[in-house]
């Protein structure tokens, strides 16, 4: 199937997708993998939290997103990969059976000033369900080449299975969020990215050829099978539980434990490198502001900047988060 060009966009198409079932098998089983909040797992034990009932994962919204913009306007093809997310917001609960539907439209083009024959289109892409309600907004950017151009050469790197990770066992008193302290940095671990799961995460929400195929991918400008960046994404927030999920039972055995609730959305997302299969990612937090919630008595906003470096110290993912979080007892 041909790749997408430069010539297939002009600034002001409008591209309407077709609608995709979310069913709840598959938001339970994204929140077990990555996201594995009481609202994303089951009915019962999202009852009595902030959201009140069983939700998708704002990350499972988004990675739908990218299945569905690879089926609509990449028509099965494959970009030449994206430098980030401007902004993404969360508007609306993605409910079990929600169909969402993908409408993308092109608001900027220029070439590349570097690499002759390359492109890159910034696009603002909505999600909306079958009432029509908008459950997530984004801006970002994509590469492509112009038709004819010649291919750029593969990148020499290696890639193979990542190293045994081994949890920590570090705990840290989780405060509420009125006594977090602005700058206080939490490491998350690490996480690695087999071969094996870069190609089933592909395979369900970001069908492009250098993140399904091995032989394909050292074709590719990559040089090598490379995760998806919502994989990345997604991965970071795995880390983040788990850790949050160690520092509650040690907080739990000295008082209570504050709530953490879902996230209105995110800003300056950016995927600095490619995440190659046998890479191992170490994400940290750090807490940058706070506030108390005007609209939710007893909550407040914790906003972070996140980060990821891989096993050679060099930065691979970051973005700017905002989470609601209990504010006080």
């Amino acid at each position: 199937m041909p790749d997408p060009a430069v010539e297939d966009f002009s600034v002001g198409d409008v591209i309407v997708g077709e609608p995709l079932t979310v069913s709840r098998d598959a938001i339970v089983g994204f929140a077990r993998a990555f996201d594995f909040q009481p609202f994303h797992l089951d009915e019962a034990a999202a009852e009595p939290t902030f959201v009140g009932r069983l939700i998708a994962s704002g990350w499972h919204t988004a990675a739908l997103g990218m299945r569905l913009l690879q089926k609509g306007p990449f028509q099965g093809g494959s970009s030449l990969g994206a430098p980030g997310i401007d902004e993404l917001r969360w508007l609306a609960p993605v409910l079990p059976g929600d169909a969402l539907m993908l409408t993308f439209r092109v608001v900027g083009m220029r070439d590349s000033a570097s690499k002759p024959g390359l492109g890159f289109v910034t696009a603002e892409v909505a999600l909306s369900n079958q009432h029509g309600a908008t459950v997530l907004t984004q801006r970002f950017t994509f590469m492509l080449a112009r038709r004819g151009t010649d291919p750029l050469p593969p990148r020499p790197v290696e890639t193979g299975e990542p190293e045994p990770v081994t949890e920590p066992d570090d705990a840290e008193i989780l405060p509420f969020l009125r006594d977090a302290e602005i700058g206080l940095v939490r490491d998350l671990g690490a996480y690695p990215f087999s071969a094996a799961a870069i190609v089933a995460f592909a395979e369900a929400y970001d069908p492009q050829a250098f993140h399904l195929d091995e032989a394909a991918a050292r074709r590719s400008h990559f040089g090598g099978l490379c995760a998806s960046g919502w994989h990345t994404a997604a991965a970071y927030m795995n880390r983040l539980l788990t850790t949050r999920a160690r520092d509650a039972a040690y907080t739990a055995t000295r008082g209570p434990v504050p709530e953490s609730g879902p996230s209105p959305g995110f800003k300056n997302l950016r995927w600095l490198k490619p995440v190659y299969a046998g890479d191992t990612v170490r994400f940290s937090t750090r807490l940058t502001d706070k506030r108390a919630s005007a609209s939710r008595p007893g909550w407040g906003l914790a906003f972070a900047r996140n980060t990821g470096v891989n096993q050679r110290g060099e930065p691979v993912f970051s973005f700017d988060s905002a989470v609601f979080h209990r504010w006080e007892s």
